[in-house]
């Protein structure tokens, strides 16, 4: 853990949940902060700028879709993580969320093992994403130390898992990534999501830099190529 605690934003209208989550990752070193629903989350998010947010889908105000649209709207909240919380079985809750902007999504009943593991994998994953060097291609280019993409000179918003999937993708032009492959390198061995994620973090891509430089190879991955 660095010296310097990171900070995370718990929106939650479950006081048992809240309770239970802050517990854990408190014991773990972070530095919590609490909302009970999407609105208090925004405004809250604005006032202490939280390394990562949790948010629940369902909650009063202003839903955890909501809530995340909102923030991924502000420049602000452009590198700020984002996870949420989902019924077991609600993938068209955990598809809107990806493509709201979130990185990744844990789904209930909770097990504080697996929410510990996965908070502690996604933070691990921060230094590395780091390094590299910018790629030009064409008249797109992908900067790593400061996650901007540019297209014909303008900046295309994207969103830090969106921006580590084209970055890699991106690497080795006409090579094809497999899914697993992308899987392991963006989201880590530790972090479980579906094959729906890729799905849509691409889709994410594709729309926001409206050029069609992402090929799928259908049954295997995908491939950068202009």
């Amino acid at each position: 853990m660095e010296s310097k605690a990171k900070k995370i934003l718990i929106a939650d209208d479950e006081p048992d949940i809240l309770e239970i989550i802050s517990y854990n990752l408190s014991k773990e070193g972070y530095e919590i902060v609490t909302a009970k629903d999407g609105q208090e989350a925004i405004d809250l998010a604005k006032q202490v700028q939280p390394d990562l947010i949790i948010l629940d889908i369902m909650m009063p105000k202003k839903t955890g879709i909501e809530a995340c649209a909102y923030l991924r709207s502000q420049t602000s909240f452009n590198d700020t993580l984002i996870i949420f919380l989902t019924a077991l079985n609600d993938e068209s809750s955990q598809i809107k969320g990806l493509e709201m902007g979130a990185d990744d999504y844990i789904s209930k009943p909770i097990s504080p093992k697996v929410l510990v593991s996965r908070v502690n994998a996604i933070f691990r994953r921060l230094p590395k994403e780091q390094e590299g060097k910018a790629i030009q291609i064409d008249n797109i280019s992908i900067d790593p130390n400061r996650f901007v993409v540019t297209v014909s000179g303008t900046e295309v918003v994207l969103a830090k898992k969106e921006f580590e999937l084209l970055y890699l993708l991106a690497s080795k032009p006409g090579r094809v990534f497999l899914r697993n492959e992308i899987l392991s390198q963006v989201w880590g061995a530790d972090v479980i999501v579906g094959d729906r994620t890729i799905d849509v973090h691409i889709r994410k891509i594709r729309q926001k830099m409206g050029i069609d430089c992402i090929t799928t190879v259908k049954g295997v991955g995908y491939k950068f190529e202009l």
